[in-house]
């Protein structure tokens, strides 16, 4: 499934991350393409997600400005339909089909699930506009859609309907109502929830300096890195790795480096001491004892602007 979403995603113009093959990741997959970035996860089964994972993959988003995701195959028991978007803790989840029509066909969905069925969303002002130019009454109106005046004036204030309320509107106004529903068009709110994770050893030391140097520190739990920082301004943005050890590092670089690359976001690995390696697989290194005697976040910027220029395994 996530090779064939990458495909997918390649042949709609979305330059995509590599699947990295680790095991229970909050996301699968970061794709751009312009200005729109995706986090997206896959699964068989959308209720195997939980709300944690969930409120990491919402946060992970709301720290990169990006759209989180879900592509699967069933919820519950039964299939995930096409065309249709359903959620899972606020986080929108179609079907590969779907996918392949939004970007290839250019077929968005136009129904959604809700507790109670499927729905679609209503162009509110079409109707109170067809209403009011053709002095039809709210009453009519409800009579004609089976449901109540307050309902109908719901329906022109945005709220979704039924599948076949929206359908008897459409044949007694003559117009079409139904609006396309965009499955990238979620974004979470900037204070999406943090991820609770207790921090130790030199992971904990390195976010202290770093929060005391002015960055805003955001730990993950389920990542190939361990946190999101940025300065306290917004203006420098960072995918950051800590190790304990070199072991397994250039595996652990060249994953950064790569989601780094389609997010668009520098990248730092922080380790406790840097001793000949500056740079490895494009990641630049810094060692605890740089950051200990850096005066200003400014310094830090600077080193990691040098060092990524640097080939790898060059001093």
């Amino acid at each position: 499934m996530i090779l064939s979403a990458r495909q997918l995603l390649q042949k709609a113009g979305f330059f995509v991350s590599d699947p990295h093959n680790i095991r229970s990741i909050s996301f699968d997959l970061i794709a751009r393409r312009d200005s729109s970035l995706l986090i997206i996860k896959i699964l068989s089964n959308v209720d195997s997600l939980t709300g944690a994972q969930g409120d990491e993959l919402k946060s992970i988003s709301s720290s990169l400005d990006a759209a989180p995701l879900i592509i699967g195959i069933r919820a519950g028991t039964g299939p995930i339909e096409e065309g249709a978007i359903y959620s899972r803790f606020d986080i929108p989840i179609i079907n590969i089909q779907t996918l392949y029509d939004y970007l290839i066909e250019g077929v968005p969905p136009l129904v959604f699930a809700a507790p109670g069925g499927f729905y679609v969303n209503l162009d509110g002002e079409a109707i109170h506009r067809a209403r009011s130019e053709r002095d039809i009454s709210l009453g009519t109106l409800a009579e004609i859609a089976g449901v109540s005046r307050k309902t109908i004036q719901m329906y022109e204030g945005g709220m979704g309907a039924m599948i076949d309320v929206a359908v008897r509107l459409e044949n007694f106004l003559r117009e079409p109502l139904v609006l396309p529903i965009d499955p990238f068009d979620y974004h979470p709110l900037p204070n999406a929830p943090a991820v609770e994770r207790e921090l130790e050893g030199l992971e904990r030391e390195i976010f202290e300096l770093l929060d005391g140097m002015g960055y805003a520190v955001l730990p993950v739990k389920r990542c190939p890195f361990e946190a999101v920082t940025t300065l306290e301004n917004g203006d420098l943005f960072l995918i950051t790795g800590v190790s304990e050890t070199n072991r397994n590092l250039a595996r652990k670089a060249r994953v950064i480096v790569n989601i780094s690359r389609v997010a668009e976001k520098d990248t730092v690995i922080f380790i406790e001491r840097v001793r000949t390696r500056t740079n490895i697989e494009g990641a630049p290194l810094i060692g605890q004892d740089e950051i200990e005697k850096a005066s200003d976040p400014d310094i830090i910027i600077d080193l990691i602007s040098e060092r990524r220029r640097r080939k790898h395994g060059e001093d």
